[in-house]
């Protein structure tokens, strides 16, 4: 049995210094640290919607997945990020027949589904718990490629456990992490992880995380809401190279304060360090999500055109 104090000593020297490490490494596979998404330099954005802006009414039943797209067409999105949750029998993932049939009403409204997400906890100590999160990912990382969608969002997880450390959770999230990218690089599915205030709290957390798993079929969700520690934008600065889809949403944090996000300066950023995919928008709270949206998003254009 391997002395784990050493092991541990590794684990913080190699997630802290993100370099190459040798074949006794604690991961299924050596770290190499994963660097930014490889893509061509300047910028092409496409607008999408997350469908997270319906949460209310798709849960409610008022809206379904079929009038979502329709939405998505009447405004000009050319995609969808079509979130499990809303999807009927969820975490189940519903029979082909459903899938092929959303994935062609898509198609002929002009509307890719771009990505779908799951409501994951890697964090917790409890492994079977984490094993069957595992299990369900892989199975809608298959919904997704059968969707034509490219990313599947998962969440770190929810807080450290109680009694237990951030590098120590890392020790058991990072194989789980790499066991789901593994089956994503089988079906041509890129996993996308969340940074969510939650677990991941900052920037220089998230990066650990992407360089630690060590994949370039893992990326990052960049969540500009959830950036709460201080002044986001260089936040999302840092994040910005390890980005393969968004949520870019109404509001911002300073710390506690909340105030409306500056589309012009995340445009900005991104000019400055390239960015070529997909920018799904999301609004939040109270009010009729159909006029949020359309509202939100002519903002959006005036600034991205």
């Amino acid at each position: 049995m391997t002395n784990p104090a050493p092991r541990r000593r590794f684990m913080v020297q190699t997630l802290g210094a993100a370099a190459s490490v040798a074949a006794t490494s604690a991961w299924p596979t050596p770290l190499l640290a994963q660097g930014p998404v490889a893509r061509q330099r300047g910028t092409s954005v496409r607008l999408g919607l997350n469908a997270y802006s319906f949460n209310e009414p798709l849960r409610a039943g008022t809206m379904t997945l079929d009038g979502l797209i329709d939405y998505c067409a009447e405004q000009g999105f050319e995609g969808l990020d079509a979130t499990g949750y809303y999807f009927p029998g969820y975490p189940v993932v519903p029979d082909d027949k459903f899938l092929y049939a959303l994935k062609r009403r898509a198609f002929v409204n002009g509307v890719t589904i771009a990505g779908t997400g799951v409501r994951n906890d890697f964090a917790v100590a409890d492994a079977a718990a984490r094993a069957r999160d595992v299990e369900m990912v892989k199975r809608w990382i298959e919904a997704a490629a059968k969707l034509g969608a490219t990313v599947v969002r998962i969440f770190a997880g929810l807080k450290v456990p109680d009694g237990g450390t951030f590098d120590r959770t890392l020790e058991w999230m990072v194989p789980d992490i790499q066991a789901c990218v593994a089956h994503g690089r089988e079906h041509g599915v890129i996993v996308g992880l969340q940074n969510h205030n939650d677990f991941l709290k900052t920037a220089d957390e998230t990066i650990r995380v992407v360089k630690a798993v060590n994949s370039e079929w893992f990326g990052v969700i960049l969540d500009v809401g959830s950036l709460r520690q201080g002044d986001p934008y260089p936040e999302i600065e840092k994040l910005l190279p390890y980005a393969v889809t968004w949520q870019l949403k109404e509001k911002v944090w300073y710390g506690a304060k909340e105030v409306t996000t500056d589309v012009a300066r995340i445009k900005a950023i991104i000019d400055k360090g390239g960015y070529r995919g997909f920018l799904p928008i999301e609004t939040l709270g109270a009010g009729d999500p159909r006029v949020k949206v359309a509202q939100f998003l002519p903002k959006v254009r005036a600034v991205f055109g």
